[in-house]
């Protein structure tokens, strides 16, 4: 079993306004995600660790890694990867753990390498920019695609504040009101479409391959 250990997911402190398990929420997401990827990896074979904030989910492989666990560590990228760590055309070469040396000071623990490590965009909404469609149906009438990005635009280079505000001033007149993260969040994820998000995330390509890498995962007919 590989066991992915992944940023997001903490409970909202207004369980009143928003009671459903976020961390459940996030699991099913980010599961949805990788199937609709046409990655076939059932509960049994991969197992995906909502860890709430990105300290932890490094706290939570790093513990995995020592014990002889086999893991890998999804977190946001918080800001632009340099060129540097990301130039071979091979992705298995990318250096994401001298980014996060870099940006969070963390090293990478001794018994893992650089494919057990991925980065999503500086923030996961950033993927949700890729498709306006799964948007529009998701938050219904008054959602407005033209507030949104080009969806030629590389997604990985927009800035945590303007995906937030981008996706804020789409929603905000619509049925489901103006995007909330964590009530929103889940099931955004749950219904974009994956191969959008690849075309403009190379990050994302490089966790979907490293997943059809591993001989346990089977391809899905999509």
């Amino acid at each position: 079993m590989v066991t992915l250990y992944v940023e997001g997911g903490k409970d909202s402190k207004d369980r009143k306004a928003y009671p459903k398990d976020l961390s459940s929420e996030c699991r099913r997401g980010f599961r949805k995600f990788i199937t609709s990827a046409g990655i076939a990896a059932p509960a049994d074979i991969l197992r995906i660790v909502s860890c709430g904030g990105r300290g932890s989910a490094y706290k939570y492989f790093r513990m995995a890694i020592a014990q002889g666990e086999d893991a890998m560590l999804l977190v946001d990228s918080e800001k632009p990867v340099s060129p540097q760590y990301q130039t071979d055309k091979n992705t298995s070469k990318w250096r994401p753990w001298n980014h996060l040396k870099q940006s969070d000071g963390w090293h990478r623990p001794d018994g893992s390498n650089d494919t057990d490590c991925h980065l999503m965009a500086q923030i996961m909404e950033a993927w949700f920019l890729t498709d306006p469609d799964s948007l529009k149906i998701f938050f219904g009438a008054g959602f407005n695609s033209d507030s949104l990005p080009a969806t030629t635009d590389s997604i990985e280079t927009i800035r945590k504040g303007r995906v937030f505000t981008f996706l804020k001033a789409a929603s905000q007149g619509s049925r489901q009101g103006a995007y909330k993260k964590g009530p929103h969040s889940f099931e955004l994820l749950s219904r974009i479409c994956p191969a959008k998000v690849m075309r403009r995330s190379p990050w994302a390509c490089r966790l979907i391959d490293t997943l059809r890498r591993k001989g346990r995962f089977r391809q899905r007919t999509i």
